[in-house]
């Protein structure tokens, strides 16, 4: 999906912008609901993105570049993904919604959909040195197709639909539609690095625990002193 002009000029095109789309779906789902999720190796150009039954879910983006993320799960997908996500946070099957138009499967969608679009944005703003912003996710129970008019605001949409699997084998669809665009990297500018906030946390107490460490012999003295004086 690269197209390469000579050594130092790269074009990053829709269709790498959609697998980075694609790639954070299957990370976020694998890694929330611990289920083993996969996309499929071929893309469907389409002509509309929209809504589409048994429950959907659509993000607006902005900013850099901007378009509409749709996916739209089967019933037995949306279940799945919802009871798997659910179980690893601990809640017992008894609890659990047993439909999938509840509020409750919508509102965990949703949220599963907030994540996606989150990391997706994140990578964005790493990778083609750009900054996207999203809207909240919309999650509906749906009987019927609904196309969205984000399509007629895009000057010249491309529009993709990716084919997802859970592990069960359960169906579900993403869409994505954006302008037609392409990132050309002229030079190798400083790239962000993808940083570990665990890991930033942890840095940052060794560092204080050993800057407390060297300062006690200096300063306890002092401070002795300065305890006494105060009358403590």
């Amino acid at each position: 999906m690269h197209h390469k002009h000579d050594d130092a000029t790269r074009i990053l095109t829709t269709d790498d912008v959609l697998l980075s789309l694609c790639n954070s779906v299957t990370k976020v789902l694998t890694s929330a609901a611990h289920n083993n999720i996969r996309f499929s190796g071929m893309v469907q150009r389409i002509k509309k993105a929209g809504l589409k039954p048994d429950i959907g879910s659509f993000v607006l983006f902005d900013g850099g570049f901007s378009g509409l993320v749709v996916i739209n799960f089967s019933a037995a997908a949306a279940m799945e993904l919802y009871q798997d996500y659910m179980k690893s946070m601990g809640f017992p099957q008894e609890e659990l919604a047993i439909s999938y138009t509840s509020d409750e499967v919508g509102n965990v969608m949703g949220e599963l959909m907030n994540q996606i679009v989150g990391r997706f944005s994140k990578k964005v703003g790493r990778d083609l040195q750009t900054h996207i912003s999203q809207s909240q996710p919309k999650m509906l129970a749906l009987n019927m197709p609904i196309f969205l008019s984000i399509d007629t605001n895009l000057d010249n949409p491309e529009m993709r639909r990716v084919t997802f699997f859970t592990e069960k084998n359960n169906i579900f669809y993403m869409e994505l539609a954006m302008d037609r665009t392409e990132f050309i990297k002229i030079h190798d500018g400083a790239m962000l690095e993808e940083v570990d906030p665990d890991e930033l946390i942890a840095q940052a107490r060794e560092q204080r625990a050993e800057q407390g460490a060297a300062a006690v012999p200096v300063e306890s003295g002092e401070h002795d002193a300065l305890l006494s004086s105060l009358g403590i």
